[in-house]
């Protein structure tokens, strides 16, 4: 019994997950908002606030460093020069979840995830 694991599986494998994670802060980071599973957009709060916690400071290092995470160009940008600043006075909690609905294929709990 592995008691204070640091992550959740969501059924995948560590590359598949690492993916879903990408993928979900790319497309968090161009349209500000997303709909997903809600332990899918806990797993990402995570990740992504890691991201612009690093981005606040701005300089050449945190770009490098968003962009190892993301490798996508346009979404780096974004979170490196128009999101990350806003939050220069902010410790953390740049992301907020709200429950809103049971998916109606497997009665799934959906959460919408977007930046404060």
């Amino acid at each position: 019994m592995r008691h204070n694991h640091g992550y959740r599986k969501l059924g995948r494998t560590s590359s598949h997950r690492k993916a879903l994670l990408k993928n979900l802060a790319i497309a968090l980071i161009e349209h500000n908002k997303i709909e997903t599973g809600v332990f899918k957009a806990k797993e990402l709060q995570s990740y992504i606030e890691k991201l612009i916690s690093a981005a606040r400071v701005g300089d050449f290092n945190a770009h490098r460093f968003v962009f190892a995470y993301l490798q996508h160009k346009s979404a780096t940008k974004k979170l490196v020069t128009e999101i990350a600043p806003k939050y220069s006075d902010r410790k953390g909690g740049y992301t907020r979840i709200q429950r809103t609905r049971l998916r109606r294929g497997d009665a799934s709990s959906m959460a919408i995830i977007e930046f404060v």
